[in-house]
């Protein structure tokens, strides 16, 4: 496939911003794509090179070394080429404009591929060490001296990573089911699939080369993180115990990092929430993996917590980023240890756990772990009672927990991957405030401070997410409890994803100084939930449900943390807001 014509369905897609409209043309694309390509293309249009899990290097294609490429490959002076950058605010726009005022032709006509571009994007991404950023320069501005005006937009968005185009997991997964299966609404073979191999590249493939037949064969494979299972959330127990059928299995929720642990051999890899590879962090557990995981072949899955050396107890989440170190990783060992509370057993020995329920996972995870000064299982009790339940709530917050996660007995209480249902609650901890739970939700957008914040951001404009119409909806404005390394953080967070128009799949009425790409998640408490006119939380719900032209926001909401691993669609979404505001009112009734 020729990337020009790539270029030309991301032109379209650039100008669209409805759901069905975006997938319908992404359909009709990867319908045309050559079956070799798609998953390239995919890539691409996702904005990844490869998927998360592999921990493959980012282009790391500063701003400056895009400007050169293109000043050189065009012939265009540089201080030309940055004012065109500074007055379109959009370094694509900015190559594009260049390519068009280049004065001498190509020596050889080339036509760039699909291919040929994914490949040396591959190379760029590789490079390191001594001479890597001439290396990067070279292959860009080869790239840049045949291409086309519209492939050079398109082709520098990609390397600064600013595609611009509001295309998200879901929407593509949509597109492959309208493209190959006829229509969107027949996803969920294909999310089931992605679920269980969250590789869209290789998802589209196999969909391309062998339909539905050959997703419905992707099965878990160790060394392949899947997506985990989320939780919803309730604060009262009598009504926890109804929704999880009256007799539940109640489990500490500990303050920690959610770790995926796979066993292949005597290979071990651990990997985050997000999927991302975490293995290096924590080389104490992947010895204790190595010899007490019982199991030639295994995915169990626990939380990963920091533990006080001196007293042995619990320490909190945030302790733990001191394990993202890249060096000197065998002194915070010593100073920092940990234990991973295993809690669910995902595949052992060649057999998928994930149909199996939740009693024959958790046999099946207490038989394969010789428990040891690492690794545990957590904490759990069986109960039918709700005096009992609230007893065993109040020991998981005096031993250093968040909560409890209760979950399903029922003889379908499946692991289900990348969801989040019923079979799985949350039962946390009430901070009292007529909140009863911390959200997290999404930066979209800063205001610049005043006094004492005068050259930093002052207050973050932030979002749940709606995972009906895969946007983000404002809920409110977060402007308290930021200390004062918090704030000098601020700017080094978001400077990565500073935009200068609104995303396209950000919805809210309020106008920040500065617009953010959705990446970056913050936790939230406020003290009550409450109807808005200018935020747009669930405001489609409000309006069917509680016939007012309002969405949800939070009154007096409160900075508690960074949420680095979770991503933003594991941020709170626009229902859960909803379903709790009506909570909220159940009590005030």
């Amino acid at each position: 496939m020729l990337y020009e014509e790539l270029c030309k369905y991301y032109s379209k897609l650039e100008v669209l911003s409805g759901k069905i409209e975006m997938t319908k043309v992404l359909a009709e694309l990867f319908r045309k794509s050559d079956v070799e390509d798609i998953d390239k293309v995919v890539y691409l249009t996702w904005g990844k090179l490869r998927p998360d899990y592999e921990d493959f290097p980012e282009l790391g294609v500063a701003e400056k070394l895009a400007l050169r490429a293109i000043s050189q490959a065009t012939g265009v002076p540089l201080s030309k080429v940055e004012k065109l950058y500074k007055d379109l605010g959009d370094i694509g726009k900015a190559a594009e404009q260049a390519v068009k005022m280049k004065k001498t032709a190509a020596l050889v006509v080339e036509e760039l591929t699909v291919s040929d571009v994914y490949e040396r994007l591959l190379k760029i991404a590789r490079a390191s060490g001594e001479g890597s950023q001439d290396l990067k320069l070279r292959i860009l501005i080869g790239m840049l001296v045949v291409a086309k005006p519209i492939e050079a937009r398109y082709l520098m968005r990609t390397v600064v990573g600013k595609m611009r185009l509001g295309v998200g997991e879901m929407i593509i997964l949509d597109a492959l089911a309208e493209a190959f299966l006829g229509d969107r609404y027949r996803r969920e073979p294909i999310e089931k699939a992605f679920n269980r191999r969250p590789d869209l590249g290789f998802i589209a493939q196999t969909l391309a080369k062998e339909g539905l037949e050959g997703i419905l064969k992707v099965k878990v494979q160790p060394g392949i993180p899947v997506r985990p299972m989320l939780a919803e959330r309730l604060s009262d127990p009598k009504e926890i115990l109804e929704k999880a059928g009256g007799k539940a299995l109640a489990e500490y929720k500990y303050d920690g990092e959610r770790a995926q642990i796979h066993k292949r051999g005597d290979e071990i890899l651990i990997f985050s929430r997000r999927l991302e590879n975490i293995t290096s962090q924590y080389p104490d557990v992947v010895e204790a993996a190595r010899k007490y995981i019982n199991a030639r072949e295994a995915i169990v899955e626990g939380e990963i917590v920091a533990i006080d050396p001196e007293t042995g107890e619990m320490k909190p989440f945030q302790e733990l980023m001191r394990r993202k170190r890249k060096y000197d990783i065998d002194k915070i060992m010593e100073e920092l240890p940990v234990k991973v509370f295993l809690f669910d057993a995902i595949y052992k020995d060649g057999e998928e756990l994930l149909e199996k329920n939740q009693m024959e996972r958790r046999k099946i995870l207490e038989s394969m772990i010789i428990e040891n000064d690492v690794l545990k299982i957590a904490t759990y009790i069986i109960t039918d009672n709700v005096e009992e339940l609230e007893k065993f709530f109040y020991k998981a917050i005096e031993d250093g927990c968040e909560g409890l996660v209760i979950k399903s007995l029922s003889s379908d209480a499946v692991y289900q991957a990348g969801a989040r249902g019923w079979l799985w609650i949350k039962y946390k901890r009430d901070y009292k405030s007529e909140m009863t739970d911390t959200v997290d939700l999404v930066v979209i957008g800063a205001f610049k401070g005043t006094g004492r914040r005068a050259g930093t951001y002052g207050a973050l404009l932030v979002a749940s997410y709606n995972s009906e119409d895969y946007t983000f909806e404002s809920v409110c404005k977060v402007g308290s409890g930021f200390t004062d390394s918090d704030l000098a953080e601020i700017p080094l967070k978001l400077k990565e994803y500073v935009t200068e128009r609104k995303p396209k799949n950000v919805v809210t009425d309020m106008e920040p100084d500065v617009w953010i790409e959705p990446k970056l998640v913050i936790e939230v408490l406020g003290a009550e939930l409450t109807l808005s006119p200018v935020h747009k939380a669930a405001w489609k719900l409000v309006k069917e449900k509680l016939k007012r032209e309002a969405g949800i926001a939070i009154r007096f909401p409160r900075f508690i943390r960074w949420r680095d691993d979770k991503g933003p669609e594991d941020a709170t979404t626009s229902q859960e807001l909803f379903e709790m505001y009506l909570a909220q009112l159940k009590k005030l009734e």
